[in-house]
């Protein structure tokens, strides 16, 4: 045990050593040496789960405060950015859900009303896993939520452990859950790491409303039902199943009624937004306060002490990064690197697109998903310049990118959902493969007429 701790302590040490005779060895200069040093070993430790992710985020703050690799309002620029906000006050109401029985109500849409077919079953199970991404900011909630009522599901169907039946099932909740979210803008982290780098590096202010019209009928409804498919192939189950029989609910209690109305306002709010002008963190956080007010909320003020400030910090910490990158030059110098190797030219859109998709792709093995848009944010504007595309295209092409995952690995949610429902690495992999080689032979090039179609291409 102390062997594993001081092993995991060396490579902290290590980096802030190299911090201090980074601009000797490197004769660069010091603010780009330091700023190589430290965003290569915090993103390394985010990928390699090195240290928890908070505790990385908290050494990035510290080490780039004191090393001055940038102004402190850069360092800490993710608590102020709206994305920052949108969790925070998403998280609060992600409480308050939990805190009534309002999931149970949820989860009698799926046991209640199926009949004997396989893929009727996992058409249910996706389109709780995609509903419950409009209610639930917390993706992570989704998963823990509902893997439970989809392995109980699972039980009643017949599907006992080593089913293909139990399997499909599972890897739909859980790709659903993960997948099809990023359509949906506070839905998943990633979406707002990229919408917050938008707007602190481009001043480019992105709506629900545009982001939904744009990504949702592809990379939403087109890509729930690919999964679904790609269970129904990959894990199937040709004999009739028997049908369930319906739950009877108990009546909604005064709590469970209110935390309804406040999702459902907020609902209609974040889908409204280009209407009244309201940032959808502004109504995440009036949500959450509501949540808390006395005589009209269901949460105790002491209930913030029990908030999960750890994704919180982690999530400051991966806006952080970004800003650092771009305002030390090292975007810019990265971005340089990749462009001269990378053949992009104006008037070759579809190339060009499928290139920077690429770099993307390969990012995002290394960083994973909730990584990448720190990296590739800041180089859109130059990608930007050298293809004649809008930044706010190239931006977000990332949402194709973090939107299929190719390994397991790539997110964490993946890894969770395949461990507690007894899905095994090689299934899980092959899952991940080939809805990514479907996503990028269908569903990509359908994306692009639909960009172009809206305008968002040349």
């Amino acid at each position: 045990m102390a062997l594993t701790r001081w092993a995991r302590l060396t490579p902290v040490a290590g980096v802030i050593l190299l911090l201090g005779l980074a601009p000797w060895l490197f004769g660069t200069p010091p603010l780009f040496a330091r700023a190589t040093v430290l965003v290569a070993f915090t993103i390394g430790a985010w990928a390699s789960g090195l240290l928890a992710e908070p505790i990385t985020s908290l050494l990035f703050f510290v080490l780039a405060a004191a090393f001055e690799i940038a102004p402190p309002r850069v360092i800490f620029s993710g608590f102020t950015t709206p994305a920052w906000w949108l969790v925070f006050g998403g998280a609060i109401t992600t409480m308050a859900v939990e805190r009534t029985s309002l999931t149970r109500h949820l989860s009698a849409l799926l046991h209640g009303r199926l009949a004997g077919s396989y893929r009727l079953a996992l058409s249910a199970t996706a389109m709780l896993a995609l509903g419950l991404a409009f209610f639930l900011p917390s993706s992570t909630t989704r998963v823990l939520f509902l893997l439970p009522v989809v392995l109980g599901f699972a039980d009643r169907l017949g599907f006992v452990p080593g089913r293909p039946g139990r399997t499909g099932l599972v890897m739909t909740a859980v790709s659903v859950t993960v997948l099809p979210a990023a359509a949906i803008l506070p839905a998943n982290i990633s979406n707002l790491v990229l919408v917050g780098a938008a707007d602190t590096l481009y001043g480019i202010k992105v709506t629900y409303g545009s982001y939904f019209l744009l990504h949702f009928p592809v990379l939403g409804v087109l890509k729930t039902l690919m999964l679904i498919e790609v269970s129904y192939r990959l894990f199937p189950e040709h004999r009739t199943l028997p049908r369930s029989a319906p739950e009877t609910a108990a009546p909604l209690s005064a709590d469970e009624r209110t935390v309804a109305w406040i999702l459902l306002v907020s609902l209609v709010l974040f889908m409204t937004d280009t209407v009244h002008g309201i940032s959808p963190a502004w109504v995440a956080l009036a949500a959450g306060i509501v949540c808390l007010l006395p005589g009209i909320g269901v949460l105790e003020v002491k209930s913030l002490s029990a908030m999960n400030l750890s994704m919180l910090v982690y999530l400051a910490g991966i806006f952080g990064v970004g800003a650092v990158i771009a305002t030390t030059g090292l975007g810019a110098a990265l971005s340089g690197a990749l462009l001269r190797i990378s053949g992009i030219m104006p008037g070759h859109d579809a190339l060009d697109l499928a290139i920077i998709a690429g770099i993307g792709a390969v990012i995002g093995l290394v960083t994973t998903l909730v990584g990448m848009p720190v990296v590739l944010a800041p180089l859109a504007g130059d990608f930007a310049q050298a293809s004649g595309l809008p930044v706010l295209t190239v931006l977000m092409l990332q949402v194709v990118i973090f939107s299929t995952v190719i390994l397991p690995y790539q997110n964490f949610l993946m890894v969770i959902g395949m461990q507690y429902g007894g899905v095994s690495l090689k299934a899980g992999t092959r899952f991940c493969l080939v809805q990514a080689a479907a996503t990028v032979i269908v569903l990509c090039p359908l994306d692009y007429l639909w960009w172009w179609w809206l305008g968002y291409l040349p």
